[in-house]
């Protein structure tokens, strides 16, 4: 997504939603590829004036969490708050406070009941002997965002069910007989995974916002659905004016997955690595590219991240008492295109892999002067509080220098 595509900022407003994580384990860095790039975009958002609301979901109803309790003897409740309080420490750790609201599905049980009901007076979805279906066949425009024809979709089999119309059809509503359940003119049971996230956007957001985002194995179905239904409900079209998807991540140049034992939690990714070093790690690779999470890689954004430490702090500490002169306006004109290749980079899709690259060329050429005082302490300190800015989108180099003190004539 282009910044030219959005509304001019002077304060605009816009809307989020992000595919929170469903908490039966703690959160791996899988999400932190997805959450950090959601915290980069929003802090660049803000940085050009716009006022983001970002809104999470918190999948805490799911059969992953219903089965945890089963192997361990816990409740469902007790798990899914567990893990929910360690994803948002893993949050914190990582710092990511761009998410203005958190919002766990079984809060809007309500909601997703009164959607339901409104999907099946309007036709949508019908009701069988084992719970509530979204008939697809009712949207001609069903597909478009996974780039699927009809025909694509009648070879996929989801959610095997003889009662559906459709092979196609993905469910509103499954009717159990076991906890957790809730009653609903249907009876009792559990809500379908698409329904939890469209109630919840559609609570706070409105019928129709600006972004969501998410990672790229959610495009199909679990996209494709919310647009479904978020359309049907209202009859705005687009539901969602821009969608996002993350790449997949890789570990050790391996698909990340518990089938193969490759998981790497946030949290054990803290122990051997800083926040930071995993931010700019992350920021390396563009957003949509596939990561590749290995020791060499975070050992050279160890190094990278080290580098432009340094050169901050001898940039803080090249001022001296002498009147600005030519290294003074140099360096200052050398700024504003690095701010203006930066910016440009993050217009071009948030490219935070070519503004990085930038930002750590600025530093290093800005750092290589001639003698200890070459700066006017004024330029110093406005060097340094604007490259602050432009690391701060990152969200490096908060803490890796002092500014420069004013030198006293």
């Amino acid at each position: 997504m282009r910044e030219d595509e959005l509304p001019d900022p002077s304060g605009q407003e816009i809307k989020a939603f992000v595919c929170g994580p469903t908490v039966y384990d703690y959160a791996h860095l899988g999400h932190a590829r997805t959450y950090l790039a959601v915290d980069m975009m929003v802090r660049y958002l803000r940085f050009r004036g716009y006022r983001p609301y970002v809104l999470m979901n918190i999948t805490d109803i799911d059969e992953r969490i219903i089965k945890k309790s089963k192997e361990t003897g816990r409740s469902v409740e007790e798990i899914a708050d567990r893990f929910e309080k360690a994803f948002l420490e893993d949050m914190k750790a990582l710092g990511i406070e761009t998410i203005d609201r958190f919002e766990p599905a079984s809060n809007h049980i309500p909601d997703i009941i009164r959607q339901i009901g409104q999907l099946i007076s309007t036709g949508h979805a019908y009701e069988t002997e084992t719970g509530v279906y979204f008939d697809v066949s009712r949207l001609t425009t069903y597909g478009q965002l996974s780039h699927q024809s009809k025909a694509d979709l009648r070879l996929r089999r989801l959610e095997l069910c003889s009662t559906k119309r459709h092979p196609e059809d993905f469910s509103l509503w499954r009717k159990f007989e076991e906890a957790p359940l809730w009653d609903s003119p249907w009876g009792p049971g559990r809500p379908g995974w698409h329904i939890e996230d469209t109630a919840i956007a559609m609570k706070y957001l409105g019928s129709s916002y600006d972004i969501h985002l998410g990672g790229a194995e959610l495009v199909f179905p679990h996209h494709e659905a919310e647009i479904a239904q978020g359309e049907a409900l209202s009859d705005k079209k687009p539901f969602v004016k821009y969608w996002i998807h993350t790449g997949m991540l890789n570990v050790g140049g391996v698909k990340m997955s518990k089938s193969l034992g490759n998981v790497v939690t946030i949290r054990d990714a803290l122990t051997n690595y800083t926040a930071e070093e995993l931010r700019l790690f992350f920021a390396s690779t563009h957003y949509r590219r596939v990561a590749n999470f290995c020791k060499s890689e975070l050992l050279h954004a160890r190094k990278e991240l080290g580098s432009m430490r340094k050169s901050m702090d001898r940039l803080s500490e090249n001022s001296s008492g002498k009147a600005a002169g030519r290294s003074d306006l140099r360096l200052l004109r050398d700024l504003s295109r690095a701010e203006a290749d930066f910016t440009s980079a993050m217009d071009d899709d948030f490219d935070t892999a070519r503004a990085l690259r930038v930002l750590s060329t600025f530093l290093r050429s800005a750092s290589q002067v001639r003698t200890s005082s070459e700066f006017e302490a004024g330029t110093s300190q406005a060097v340094v509080k604007r490259v602050l800015a432009m690391a701060n989108i990152i969200g490096v180099l908060a803490t890796s220098t002092a500014m420069p003190s004013t030198v006293s004539e």
